[in-house]
């Protein structure tokens, strides 16, 4: 039986942001188990607001990962429509209609995610998206595979610009066909729990500001390990795609 849950060691995880209203890094829910609503803000629909949506999914998992129940909240003057049939489609949970409900829900922490420049209204804390350049946000029409857009858009560090050049779909789509496959091939073995030094890292690097680039740096760092068995890789793989959702299960029962 696979093994998700986490030891001890873990069992009460902080998951620390950092506020681009105060410069601070601080716990994104102080009470674990009270409700935290968390508000995307979207001013537009471009590969910006995507990154946006997208980081905003990360916390949501990560906090409920945390045991913290969510609110998620969609604002947006134009684009409603586009922006919920692009989160559809990139693998973000639904998000409720943020006009249609009022603050004040009982919440016990209020985090607000926005592009960099961007002025929330309201208290909270203020979780800061850098640009995405490169492609319309209509590239996901195109795409065989959404997929790669999401691990192409979550391959840098959120406070750093992106900017998808020719090919970077392409290249996003392969690294995530080869990683697939090795997972399928790593289901093959018996499962083995993740050992607790492969996700104390995870847990470290999620922990930390959203690290995702930490995340699947973890999991490069994870292949390279002789000691580790090809079923403890698959479980690993797994528990880190409830945060990742790049549905590296997928391509189970393909391996040759």
């Amino acid at each position: 039986m696979p093994a998700y849950d986490p030891p001890p060691a873990y069992a009460q995880p902080v998951l620390r942001i950092l506020d681009a209203k105060t410069g601070e890094t601080v716990p994104a829910a102080p009470a674990r188990r009270a409700l935290t609503r968390v508000e995307v803000h979207a001013s537009g629909y471009d590969l910006t607001a995507l990154r946006v949506l997208l980081t905003t999914d990360l916390l949501l998992r990560a906090l409920e990962i945390g045991g913290t129940p969510v609110l998620p909240l969609l604002t947006a003057d134009h684009h409603q429509a586009e922006l919920h049939a692009a989160a559809t489609t990139l693998g973000i949970r639904p998000f409720e209609d943020g006009r249609d409900l009022s603050s004040g829900l009982g919440e016990a922490q209020v985090v607000h995610v926005a592009a960099e420049g961007v002025t929330v209204p309201g208290t909270g804390l203020t979780v800061a998206v850098a640009p995405a350049g490169g492609p319309g946000a209509g590239v996901l029409n195109g795409l065989a595979d959404p997929a790669a857009l999401r691990l192409a858009l979550l391959d840098a560090p959120r406070g750093t610009t992106v900017h998808l050049g020719a090919g970077a779909l392409d290249a996003a789509g392969r690294r995530l066909g080869r990683l697939r496959q090795a997972v399928a091939q790593w289901a093959r073995s018996p499962s083995r729990p993740v050992p607790e030094k492969v996700r104390g890292r995870l847990r470290d690097a999620w922990e930390d500001d959203l690290d995702v680039p930490g995340v699947l740096g973890v999991l490069r760092w994870m292949e390279n390990q002789p000691e580790i068995p090809d079923g403890a890789r698959f479980e690993t793989c797994a528990y880190a795609d409830r945060l990742l959702a790049l549905d590296l299960t997928r391509d189970l029962g393909s391996a040759a």
